[in-house]
């Protein structure tokens, strides 16, 4: 595997390549490969969800002097969750060198992308154990704090439920309830549909990997049909 390629694409070269390589080591692999010599990628997630948390907090707090704590709590969920995570590492091309057993390098569905942003977290963490915190920053600045300006266009930092419950109340005296109405798809990688009701009304539908992703999505969909946002 040739780490040179990926460290080109992240824009950090590392002083000991172990620790990248341990970055991109799966438990599973371990467990099919004991006699490897590596450990896992898990304490280095631990250390980097730590570290990118830090430099996600200092940016929003440095870029949004008049972003409200409540505000800057959300849009930072938005940046460092695994969603957002793991396009980061798609794009870097992080599934390129990922050591997983056989059974988990034949799934590509959500429990895929949940590697991937551990994977993402971990990397930072070893950035962190090789050059400190400085280099980890830049690597975050570089590949995840530039999603903000999406992030902030598209509105999906906003705490949709929340602002919908607080509307329906406003408006009809209700708060509102979520059903789901249809489940699709193989366990490792299902599709939920929720519907959002004030009574029994339906306002909403939401489609998403989750139950909590469909019901974001129904809320945001019932506020914009309703006027409410």
């Amino acid at each position: 595997m040739d780490w040179n390629i990926f460290e080109t694409t992240a824009g950090v070269t590392f002083k000991d390549k172990a620790l990248l390589k341990q970055a991109f080591t799966h438990r599973s692999y371990i467990n099919e490969n004991r006699a490897s010599g590596l450990g896992d990628n898990e304490r280095f997630e631990f250390l980097g969800d730590a570290v990118l948390e830090l430099v996600t907090t200092e940016y929003l707090f440095n870029t949004f002097p008049k972003m409200s704590e409540g505000e800057m709590t959300s849009l930072r969920s938005a940046l460092v969750n695994a969603d957002t995570c793991a396009l980061v590492a798609q794009n870097l091309g992080a599934n390129d060198f990922l050591l997983l057993s056989r059974g988990e390098s034949k799934d590509t569905g959500r429990a895929r992308q949940y590697i991937l942003a551990n994977t993402l977290e971990a990397v930072i963490g070893a950035i962190y154990i090789d050059q400190g915190l400085d280099e980890a920053k830049k690597f975050i600045l570089a590949h995840i704090t530039p999603l903000t300006d999406d992030i902030v266009k598209k509105g999906t930092w906003i705490d949709a439920k929340s602002l919908f419950q607080e509307k329906a109340q406003e408006h009809t005296g209700s708060t509102p309830s979520y059903k789901t109405i249809r489940e699709s798809g193989p366990d490792h990688d299902k599709k939920f549909t929720v519907g959002v009701y004030v009574g029994t009304e339906l306002l909403g539908q939401g489609t998403g990997n989750s139950k909590q992703d469909a019901e974001q999505e129904a809320a945001r969909n019932a506020l914009t049909d309703k006027g409410w946002e």
